[in-house]
């Protein structure tokens, strides 16, 4: 509910303070008054995008505050969810708009941005207008009206949560068909590829070794040779180098014994003549190990010329990456022949969801048909009161892709999830369908109701709606328009029925609409020496007779004008 709305420096306004009340709350004043100008700030507190241009001429920035009772309203998880302070008794909204352009919004003092505080706002407050009218053509409205009605909170919730699995699994499937549609076509050549890896046997180490063995045979003839003369040099016939070391040894030992002080260098001499006696022994078995082997040579020129080939042709440098490709290749390949199995099993889910959220908006069409019933009675009901006594009104209620006189399913497609005939909020199109004359075949409502017709048509519907469910404050922004004397009459008591679930605020200009309210405000223009202001104010029991005459028989008051407000009050 609505508690109190205060602007401050908005296009007329110096500083205005609003305080309705509960129950029906009357706005009145004439043309040009400034009404709108109220409606436009009040606008902005529900997140409409604001213009620099309604800052008040002098006036560096305008402020726009509402405080709200929301504790009807069960928003306890939206204030959580958004990091808001949730106040329940006490919730003020708070625009600022500057004349520079720049905008900022609060919810109890925390910045927020437009979206979500017109997410917030459409909890709090329904502003009906003649051009809200509009929506009495669109399905979407037409829809949420029957849902009030039917009280299918649950059985909603409860399809709703099919679907969305169904949803989710039917885009993965069509995800994964996409997949192996193109896997398929570039099969063949990841096949070929991997043959190609696979084929070539590769070995981890293997070109480090096969590189290494290239160079020994390259240079075998080289290395045997100077093997040779190494060998020749240490242990040959002439001049050897172990022959010489072992005379000088014998001679170093021999000397030893009528010397003692060479003894250490007898010892040194021979452990010398040891290493080097095995060194020429190793010169010698490796000399005979090296072979010259072209054939062999050849192979591992081959192998290595087919590991840098397919380096190249793969991007890659080592036979390691060259091993990681060929795996992957292999994985990619299982999956694709895995596919066809993975995808088979999925059409199997995606068609038991299907026939799951088919059967949950069955159980939902039923509550709506049901609700569909109800709302036809009530509402001629409820018209035919405000002054239409020949309106015939129906709601269609067709399967989706059909029209109303189409009420079959559509046939099965090809994709197997077949769940074309279903939609976030079910598998129903509901119609509103309108007659206001005898000779008048039912059509669309949107389409051939007129503005006081559709006026007194969502008036009804509010009212119906209002009592199926907690709605937040309405305003009705004169959407009497079009109609007089007893109908206006029959409209305000509507209202005035209305506001009993509820608070109702509606700007008019028909008295017999403002005898109604619980309290009245008067919005008016005052000049001052250098500006015109927009002023409201509530009035006295004496001041809303006075206002209501004046609504009758406009700026001459008289006496039958004062008379008959009274009446329109006192009933």
């Amino acid at each position: 509910m609505l508690q109190f709305l205060t602007i401050e420096n908005y296009a007329l306004i110096d500083h205005l303070e609003f305080h309705p009340g509960q129950g029906l709350t009357v706005i009145t004043g004439e043309t040009g008054a400034g009404k709108s100008i109220i409606m436009g700030a009040l606008g902005l507190i529900l997140g409409q995008r604001a213009d620099a241009k309604a800052v008040r001429s002098g006036a560096s920035k305008c402020i726009i505050e509402a405080q709200f009772d929301i504790s009807a309203y069960a928003l306890e998880g939206f204030f959580d969810q958004n990091d808001l302070e949730y106040d329940a008794s006490a919730t003020i909204i708070r625009r600022e708009i500057y004349a520079t352009g720049k905008s900022r919004a609060f919810v109890n003092d925390t910045p927020v941005q437009l979206p979500l505080l017109r997410e917030l706002g459409s909890h709090l407050i329904d502003i009906h207008s003649q051009h809200q009218n509009l929506l009495l053509g669109q399905d979407a409205f037409q829809l949420s009206v029957v849902d009030a009605l039917a009280h299918n909170q649950a059985e909603y919730a409860s399809y709703r949560a099919a679907y969305d699995q169904l949803k989710t699994q039917d885009s993965k499937l069509k995800t994964l068909k996409a997949q192996a549609e193109h896997d398929a076509q570039e099969a063949d050549y990841l096949r070929f590829q991997f043959s190609q890896l696979d084929e070539a046997n590769l070995v981890e180490g293997e070109q480090v070794e096969l590189e290494a063995e290239h160079d020994l045979l390259g240079n075998a003839e080289d290395i045997k040779a100077s093997l040779s003369i190494m060998y020749d040099d240490l242990e040959g016939e002439d001049l050897a180098v172990v022959q010489v070391l072992k005379d000088v040894t014998q001679r170093a030992h021999e000397l030893s014994r009528i010397y003692p002080d060479i003894a250490e260098i007898a010892q040194r001499l021979e452990s010398d003549y040891i290493d080097l006696k095995d060194i020429a022994s190793e010169v010698f078995r490796r000399s005979e190990d090296i072979i010259y082997d072209p054939m062999r040579l050849e192979q591992i020129e081959d192998r290595l010329s087919l590991l840098l080939s397919l380096q190249k042709k793969h991007g890659k440098t080592s036979v390691e990456e060259l091993i990681q490709l060929r795996d992957k290749l292999f994985e990619r390949i299982q999956h694709i022949d895995g596919s066809n199995e993975e995808i088979l099993e999925l059409e199997q889910e995606v068609r038991k969801l299907t026939a799951q959220a088919t059967q949950r908006a069955a159980i939902l069409t039923d509550t709506r048909k049901r609700a569909a019933q109800q709302l036809q009675k009530d509402l001629i009901a409820r018209v035919t009161y405000l002054g239409m006594p020949n309106l015939r009104f129906q709601v269609s209620i067709t399967p989706l892709h059909s029209t109303p006189s189409d009420s079959s399913t559509p046939s099965n497609s090809s994709n197997p999830s077949n769940s074309s005939h279903l939609s976030p909020t079910g598998s129903d199109r509901i119609e509103f369908l309108f007659s206001a004359n005898k000779n008048q075949p039912l059509r669309p409502a949107g389409e051939v109701a007129s503005g006081g017709e559709i006026s007194r048509l969502m008036l009804g519907i509010k009212s119906l709606v209002a009592s199926a469910r907690t709605l937040p404050t309405i305003i009705f922004d004169e959407i009497d328009t079009g109609v007089s004397g007893d109908i206006a009459d029959r409209m305000g008591s509507v209202m005035k029925e209305l506001s009993r679930h509820l608070q109702v605020i509606t700007i008019t200009h028909l008295p017999q609409v403002a005898g109604k309210g619980n309290q009245h405000f008067r919005v008016f223009k005052a000049d001052t020496d250098t500006q015109t202001i927009t002023h409201i104010e509530q009035l006295t029991s004496e001041q809303r007779i006075q206002e209501i005459a004046r609504m009758l028989s406009g700026s001459d008051i008289t006496p039958e004008a004062l008379a008959n407000a009274r009446t329109l009050i006192t009933e």
